[in-house]
């Protein structure tokens, strides 16, 4: 069974993305490719990734009018990746237009498309000042989750605070992609909503993305294999 923990790949290249999996081990381990990695290799860092059988999330959080969407998708679908994700903020229609999309580009399997609810990196303040929303951040969240999923979303990201919320509102069978996962004594860096991966199994998320817990780690091999031992035996941890 494939393990549901996608490795953030956060290079600058292509280069040293492919070389720390290999120097670490990590042969055929998910991975998440984003912004960065794709502008700078496009679909090359792809092939090379689906030719050492990573399943890959293609993670460039879409978000224009529904058109533009619909014909990115259509074109992205035939990378072949297991996940595509969208902005939620982009609207219902947008939405739709991007599960149109994949289902007309895809050549074989259709990637699972995840709305993006609230960044990781944002906390009530940000939601209250910044973008002047009335609701709550965990509330806005689940509006966003209860959308995408109408509008044909397969899941959305969320942080593992509101996976179990949108997981009763929305089904079991909605997938919760959730960062913001540390090893516990990791630095939280730039993301404010956080859990361990013992503690997002247990708020009920599906998928974990987990970046510099393990890639600055002293031993990312190690590292990775801990996340993986606190998923599967997240009763044993706090």
């Amino acid at each position: 069974m494939q393990t549901p923990i996608y490795l953030a790949l956060d290079f600058p290249t292509g280069k040293e993305a492919l070389h720390f999996l290999e120097r670490h081990s990590l042969a055929e381990v998910p991975v998440k490719v984003g912004m960065e990695l794709f502008y700078r290799e496009g679909p090359y860092i792809i092939h090379q990734l689906k030719e050492n059988n990573h399943p890959i999330f293609l993670d460039l959080k879409l978000h224009d009018i529904p058109n533009t969407v619909k014909s990115a998708m259509r074109n992205l679908a035939g990378l072949d990746v297991d996940i595509l994700n969208v902005h939620a903020l982009g609207g219902a229609k947008m939405i739709e237009a991007a599960k149109e999309g994949l289902l007309q580009g895809a050549r074989v399997t259709v990637p699972k498309l995840i709305a993006v609810t609230m960044l990781t990196s944002m906390d009530e303040d940000t939601v209250q000042t910044d973008l002047k929303q009335p609701m709550e951040l965990a509330a806005y969240a689940l509006h966003l989750a209860e959308l995408s999923k109408a509008a044909g979303a397969d899941g959305v990201v969320c942080s593992p605070h509101e996976a179990a919320s949108i997981k009763e509102a929305c089904g079991t069978d909605f997938l919760t992609v959730t960062p913001g996962i540390r090893l516990a004594g990791s630095d939280k860096n730039d993301q404010h909503r956080i859990a361990t991966p013992a503690g997002a199994r247990k708020m009920q998320a599906d998928y974990l993305v987990i970046g510099r817990s393990v890639t600055a780690a002293s031993n990312p091999k190690q590292a990775y294999e801990q996340v993986i031992e606190e998923w599967k035996n997240y009763d044993n941890y706090n």
